[in-house]
């Protein structure tokens, strides 16, 4: 019997716990289940992820052999945290010379409120670590008063640390030994700023016990259950990481939900611009995509900044199951209560006989809740929530074989009824609920387009979740966007989860950084990556420079050694990648031009005339996609490309990025730089000084042989 490649991916949502497995290497979905989450259980989350897992390969009728990645996704930590689920932090803050006093202060980390009523709380002692008496007993002594004062776990942190983390080491070795966790705040982050440094560190303490807990029993499980595919866990930027790496950074899982998804629309479904709107039954996470990445933000953690980076998913109290609010027979307001909050059932996913004849009524849901929310009422008194899946169903959006159809015949009569107690039609009042719904969803999408430059044009509205058929297609509609909903859109988090690359970034404080300092953060980065189990040549790594904060990072992403399913993807032919750059362009094949390639990318371009000021002048505005041989398409832009080779790039690419730059009294400005060779896109669009990217260009280009292919695209900066 041939060996099977299975990844399994499971995503612990709020209510239900999702485990798929995909066959590598067409990923195909071949196995799926489901249990509730165990959020009260004994052993918390582990007891869903552990039964949905042996009931995932229960069906896949796989041997523990064929597993090649196993992967979790968790909603732990951010539930701790606002939950108050936290344990007691015991700070060591240390420091030297004249630097001690500041030390000190940006060490005492007071106690955090995490949200109204739940309070991280902490305890601090500070250590002189320049005075000659300073040594192991003094570190004991300090870490037994803060056992005195109830504290479960330690964070060391002493001021430049990133540059010598001994004395931090030195707090942790006897912190373990006297059997408390620890965590370093020099592994938290390698920034300067020591009290944004400590408060990451704190709250990352914080969690430490209960995540390590919870991680350990799964990983015992799973491979109690003879598979010896390390399990991975899914962080909050889109990557995973190793156990290891989770017991120093458990922080790093946080909003690891939504990231799942965000994950699947750029692996699974291939998206490269666009934005992902993931539809649960309460509400809606929506983010951006460009250029085949996902958007970073800095996280915000009980009004306090910190080093922890995440995708930007910004979440809006809509869902398919939100319920709706009347007063004076107008709808004013869908959501945020849902329907599975009330306990009500939507009208769709009912007995069709149970709701042959209703009338309308109106209820508090919740104690604290209006008393405005609309359900449909049968002659025995039974209730029935009105939702926006029901709306979409009546409005004709959601429509039979989507995972959200139900009862449309049903449905339309409730409606009827209902809409004419209000004196409009049941279409009107589907319209109306809907139009009220995405008045909260459309202004979220207008801030991600804006704040990410990205053309509504280009771009497609992208719907995950099995809610993704009551929002997405009616506000592609109202914003005139194109739309798309992702195959398997109910279990995308879970697939996004199973498909997840490898990632980790270093990030460093540093003034107008050298070739040295990129080379040297660039190979930390790499390495990251490699003692997680990422095959060396499938490593990116993106540098990015923030001379407004002295910031120099480095993001490297990676596929698992054993993981396949890239390179067996079956190619298409020439012919059929410029049917999709057409498709993509919105024009005829005969209007595209193939204008370079690398050995694994092709650039195709397309340009239209302009007219200028009064229509007398116009000039050329081309664009660019670029596909890679399997047909997905990697990037796309407007702008220029140049077509070189290695021997020539040192010479060729400087002065083509210098000729497409723009001079005006603020200086040179740069355009966005892409740079192609192989089956690689190095985005270079961050950087704007133009030295700084001849010398990271130089750097990652260095090793090629002088004859291989080399792309530029640049694009005018909006």
């Amino acid at each position: 019997m041939s060996k099977q490649f299975i990844r399994i991916g499971i995503d612990v949502g709020g209510t239900f716990t999702h485990a798929v497995a995909i066959q590598a290497p067409e990923n195909l979905v071949v196995a799926h289940a489901v249990t509730p989450t165990t959020h009260t259980s004994e052993n918390s989350i582990s007891d869903g992820i552990i039964k949905v897992f042996k009931d995932v390969m229960k069906k896949t009728g796989a041997i523990p052999e064929d597993v090649s990645f196993v992967a979790h996704s968790t909603t732990q930590a951010t539930n701790a945290l606002l939950e108050g689920d936290v344990a007691k932090v015991g700070i060591v803050g240390m420091g030297k010379g004249l630097e001690a006093f500041k030390a000190k202060a940006d060490t005492h980390i007071k106690d955090i409120v995490l949200s109204p009523g739940k309070i991280l709380h902490t305890s601090h002692v500070f250590i002189n670590s320049s005075e000659k008496n300073f040594n192991l007993s003094k570190i004991e002594q300090a870490i037994e008063t803060l056992i005195e004062e109830g504290c479960e776990v330690i964070v060391a942190s002493e001021a430049f640390s990133v540059d010598d983390p001994s004395n931090e080491q030195l707090v942790l070795e006897i912190a373990y030994k006297k059997g408390l966790p620890a965590t370093a705040s020099h592994e938290i982050s390698q920034l300067y700023g020591l009290k944004v440094r400590t408060r990451t560190a704190v709250i990352n303490a914080s969690i430490l016990p209960k995540m390590t807990s919870t991680a350990e029993l799964t990983d015992k499980s799973i491979k109690e259950s003879g598979i010896t595919a390390p399990l991975m866990i899914m962080r909050s930027d889109g990557g995973v990481m190793d156990l290891e790496q989770m017991k120093k950074r458990p922080i790093l899982t946080m909003l690891s939900g939504p990231a799942a998804g965000i994950a699947a629309a750029i692996m699974y479904t291939k998206i490269s611009d666009g934005v992902f709107l993931e539809v649960g039954g309460t509400s809606t996470d929506i983010a951006a995509i460009k250029n085949g990445k996902a958007m970073i933000k800095s996280a915000n953690i009980g009004g306090h900044l910190t080093y922890l980076k995440t995708l930007d998913s910004r979440t809006v109290g809509i869902g398919g199951g939100s319920m709706v609010r009347i007063r004076d027979r107008v709808v004013t307001e869908v959501g945020p209560r849902s329907a599975h909050i009330a306990g009500l059932s939507y009208l769709a996913f009912c007995d069709e006989k149970e709701i042959a004849q209703v009338t309308p009524a109106f209820i508090r849901p919740m104690e604290s809740d209006p008393d405005d929310y609309l359900v449909a009422v049968n002659p025995q008194g039974k209730r029935f929530a009105v939702t926006l899946t029901d709306a979409s169903i009546v409005a004709g959006m959601t429509r039979p074989g989507d995972y959200a159809y139900g009862n449309e015949a049903a449905v339309r009569n409730a409606f009827d009824q209902l809409g004419k107690s209000l004196g409009i039609s049941g279409q009107e009042l589907a319209y109306s609920i809907l139009n009220k719904a995405i008045s909260k969803v459309r202004p979220i999408v207008e801030d991600l387009l804006d704040e990410y430059k990205l053309d509504k044009e280009l771009v497609s509205l992208v719907g995950g979740g099995g809610g993704a058929t009551t929002v997405v297609p009616w506000l592609s509609k109202n914003m005139e966007m194109k739309y798309l909903i992702a195959e398997n859109a109910e279990i995308i988090s879970a697939i996004g989860v199973a498909l997840a690359m490898l990632r980790d970034s270093v990030e460093r404080t540093v003034v107008n950084p050298t070739e040295h300092d990129i080379i040297s953060i660039r190979k930390e980065a790499i390495g990251r990556l490699e003692s997680m189990g990422a095959a060396p040549e499938t490593i990116e790594v993106q540098i990015e420079i923030d001379n407004s904060k002295n910031i120099l990072r480095a993001t490297a992403t990676g596929a698992f050694h054993m993981d396949t399913s890239v390179t067996n993807l079956k190619p298409l032919s020439k012919s059929e990648i410029a049917q999709k750059a057409a498709e993509s362009f919105k024009t005829d094949v005969n209007e595209i031009k193939l204008v370079a390639a690398t050995d694994g990318l092709l650039v195709y371009q397309h340009c239209e005339t302009v007219k200028g000021l009064f229509g007398i002048f116009t000039r050329q505005r081309c664009h660019y996609r670029v596909i890679d041989n399997f047909g997905i398409i990697k990037l796309q832009c407007s702008g220029a490309a140049l077509q070189t080779v290695m021997h020539k790039a040192d010479h060729e690419v400087p002065a083509f990025i210098e000729k497409n730059s723009i001079y005006n009294d603020a200086g040179m400005i740069i355009p966005e730089v892409f740079v192609l060779y192989k089956s690689r896109i190095a985005d270079f669009s961050t950087i704007l000084d133009f030295e700084k990217i001849k010398e990271l260009i130089k750097i990652e280009l260095q090793g090629l042989k002088q004859d291989e292919p080399v792309v530029v695209i640049v694009q005018p900066r909006k």
